[in-house]
C-alpha cells in the first residue's frame, strides 16, 4: 500500500498529546497536514481509535468524504468536504482522549485512508465497522500516533 505523510504541528508521531485536545482539556481536533495523496483517490477518510480502551477499541473522530484536494484539517475544525460521524461518546465530531485516572498513557491512532470507491458506514459506526467497511477499498494510507493519560 502507498503511503500517505501524515503529521500535526500540535505534537510529533508517538508524542504526548496537547492537553487542549483532551476530552476534558478543550475537547479540540489537533490541527493536521498530509500529502502523497494518490491522485486516483476517490475519497479520504479520517479516523482516530484508542485500542487500550478496552475489549474494542473506542472511536474518537471519524471523517469521511474529504477531498482528495485537501491537504489537512485545521485545529478544531473539519477537513475540506469532510463529513464527520457519531464518535464512540455517541456525540458527533470529534471526542478527545479521556483515558480513566491513573492507566498508563492510552495510545491515539490517527489514521487517514486514501479510497478507491466511497466508504458505506451503518449510522453509528464503531472501529471494527470502519475496518470492514475499508477492506478493498483502501490503497494508501498515513498513521501517526499520540499519546495520552490524566
Amino acid at each position: 500500500m502507498a503511503g500517505i505523510m501524515l503529521r500535526s504541528t500540535a505534537f510529533n508521531d508517538h508524542d504526548r498529546l496537547p492537553d487542549r485536545v483532551a476530552r476534558d482539556g478543550g475537547n479540540v481536533s489537533p490541527p493536521l497536514e498530509w500529502s502523497q495523496v494518490p491522485d486516483s483517490a476517490v475519497e479520504l477518510v479520517l479516523f482516530v481509535e484508542d485500542p487500550d480502551a478496552g475489549k474494542t477499541p473506542f472511536l474518537h473522530w471519524l471523517v469521511t468524504g474529504i477531498s482528495r484536494n485537501s491537504d489537512g484539517s485545521p485545529e478544531g475544525g473539519v477537513p475540506l468536504g469532510g463529513r464527520e460521524w457519531p464518535n464512540g461518546f455517541g456525540e458527533m465530531g470529534w471526542g478527545g482522549p479521556q483515558p480513566p485516572r491513573g492507566d498508563d498513557p492510552h495510545r491515539y491512532f490517527f489514521r487517514l485512508y486514501a479510497l478507491q470507491r466511497p466508504l458505506e458506514l451503518p449510522d453509528a459506526p464503531q472501529v471494527p465497522d470502519v475496518y470492514r467497511a475499508l477492506t478493498d477499498k483502501e490503497f494508501a494510507s498515513g498513521t501517526m500516533v499520540g499519546t495520552y493519560a490524566r
